[in-house]
């Protein structure tokens, strides 16, 4: 059962305060800043905005049980395009688009959260899912921005639960040979990758809860971790 820290409203309410602190962070973005590389290979800063403000429209889609995207080809096309606008344009785009997106979470009952949507690649999952996964999108991309805001600022409310989802998330996954023992250092842990640990156990991989997110997430190449040998490679997200 839902409690009331984890239902989709709530996750609404939380991804409203993210996205604010995301909009000040573009707002201050001058031209030249908005064109740097942001952390995000072959992306500027302008190109990360660009994807937010898709992303939020591409939801909406979804929602409306459409498709996230016309294709991958069009998704591309979208994101390259509007990476040369001003930053005042980038800024606009993400506001109005979490708006829209606002709106449409606003609309839905308690059976409308309940139903199930259809994502990209055909995964499927619950409407309610929904502002869980736009807080992930507009969290990891913030840091993507490389303008200050970095892995250590991500909420302790989100780094525990995108933890959780990436564990859920690589749990079984044929890309990851080995038993997986993720260990934070407050003595909580998570099993993901293989099921069935070797003879020497699951593959143990310790560090902070931020450090942990920061590697299962892919933004970094897992600096800060502890284990008995070099880190399994995971799979791109």
């Amino acid at each position: 059962m839902t409690t009331p820290a984890t239902t989709p409203v709530h996750d609404t309410e939380l991804l409203r305060s993210a996205t604010g602190h995301l909009l000040a962070a573009a707002a201050g973005l001058t031209a030249a800043e908005a064109a740097e590389p942001s952390y995000l290979p072959g992306w500027t800063r302008a190109h990360v905005l660009t994807h937010l403000a898709r992303n939020a429209d591409a939801l909406v889609n979804v929602l409306a049980g459409e498709p996230m995207y016309a294709s991958a080809e069009a998704r591309d096309a979208d994101i390259a395009r509007g990476a040369g606008r001003s930053p005042e344009a980038l800024a606009d785009d993400v506001r109005t688009s979490a708006a829209r997106l606002e709106r449409a979470f606003a609309a839905l009952g308690d059976e409308e959260w309940n139903r199930t949507v259809t994502l990209r690649n055909g995964v499927t999952d619950l409407a309610s899912s929904l502002p869980f996964r736009r807080w992930i999108e507009v969290e990891l991309h913030h840091v993507d921005l490389g303008a200050g805001y970095t892995l250590e600022d991500l909420p302790g409310a989100f780094v525990d639960r995108e933890l959780a989802n990436m564990a859920r998330r690589f749990a079984g996954h044929p890309d990851i040979p080995v038993a997986v023992e993720l260990r934070a250092e407050d003595g909580r842990s998570w099993r993901t990758g293989a099921a069935e640990p070797g003879g020497e156990g699951p593959f143990v991989v310790a560090g902070s809860p931020v450090a942990l997110v920061g590697w299962l997430t892919g933004r970094t190449n897992g600096s800060g971790l502890s284990a008995r040998g070099s880190l399994p490679a995971l799979p791109a997200l």
